[in-house]
């Protein structure tokens, strides 16, 4: 709505104005960070499928052991498989480039458990269950209906190790709940931001696969900008801005809020309330939303 907001900070706004056109994740992870970093992940996230049948036994038993079920996305295979196949995008969304030192140097001789504890810490084998999908299912229906989402190929896989693809946020919603894509919604949105935008900001960060598509401002656009976080995944802030960035940032936030920007130490607007100000927000992680 015109006029409801003095300012907006969007923090790693996806943009998939065109949904069945995803080519700019593939060129994404063709490029981000070092090629020794993406080959090592590459390679785990291969070897977790060549590993398939011992891992699945792992798997259910897991799922046994915490009553997990798989009702939405059809079967523990298919749930096996998807987060595998989103292991590589959760580990550039989650983790840095320096945690490459975590990841397993040689996946083709590491034990089942490094393979397993590898692709579980970038979202967690729970997720694609039942309990795990229930707390997105309004996210995935949005999804499903007028964000789009991400396709992306996996050229370093054998087409004969891959049973299912990527997955549609259609298959992370229950069958009970009608979904019909509406392939105008996000035209319609990018189309304002690039000609009628007014005091935005949106903030990315380099290796965030999210930021694969991201919104531009156009010549209509007014007091708006773009800026994109050094080596930040989906965590990025203004803070891990460059410095003339963060300093443009920063100045136009506090103008947009009215809070002087020539003192030396803004002041807070209120006391502090440890209700309600959070001084560390705490990340959840979580695959694709």
């Amino acid at each position: 709505h015109p006029r409801d907001m003095d300012g907006v900070v969007a923090y790693v706004a996806p943009n998939d104005v065109v949904d069945n056109e995803d080519s700019a994740y593939d060129r994404f992870f063709a490029r981000v960070g070092t090629k020794e970093c993406r080959d090592r992940v590459n390679a785990v996230q291969r070897e977790a499928l060549v590993r398939r049948e011992p891992m699945k036994e792992r798997f259910a038993a897991h799922a046994a052991e915490h009553g997990y079920t798989f009702r939405t996305i059809g079967s523990l295979d298919k749930a096996y498989e998807a987060v595998v196949l989103d292991y590589v995008w959760g580990f550039w969304q989650y983790s840095l480039l320096k945690d490459c030192e975590t990841v397993p140097a040689d996946a083709a001789h590491a034990t089942d458990q490094a393979i397993w504890d590898a692709v579980d810490a970038s979202g967690g084998f729970d997720f694609y269950t039942d309990q795990g999908l229930e707390p997105y299912t309004p996210y995935y229906y949005q999804a499903a209906t007028q964000l789009g989402a991400p396709m992306i190929g996996f050229p370093h896989i054998e087409r004969k190790l891959i049973r299912y693809g990527y997955l549609p946020p259609r298959d992370f919603v229950p069958r009970d709940i009608p979904t019909k894509f509406q392939p105008r919604a996000m035209r319609d949105v990018d189309n304002w931001v690039r000609h009628n935008a007014r005091q935005m900001l949106f903030v990315y960060g380099q290796n965030d696969p999210w930021g694969a598509e991201r919104f531009r401002v156009g010549k209509g656009a007014r007091d708006s900008y773009v800026f994109a976080a050094p080596g930040a995944n989906h965590g990025a802030l203004v803070a891990g801005l460059v410095e003339r960035e963060r300093t443009l940032a920063t100045a136009r936030i506090l103008d947009w809020a009215g809070v002087a920007s020539t003192a030396a130490e803004p002041k807070p607007l209120a006391r502090f309330d440890a209700r309600l100000d959070v001084r560390e927000p705490e990340r959840e992680l979580a695959l694709r939303p």
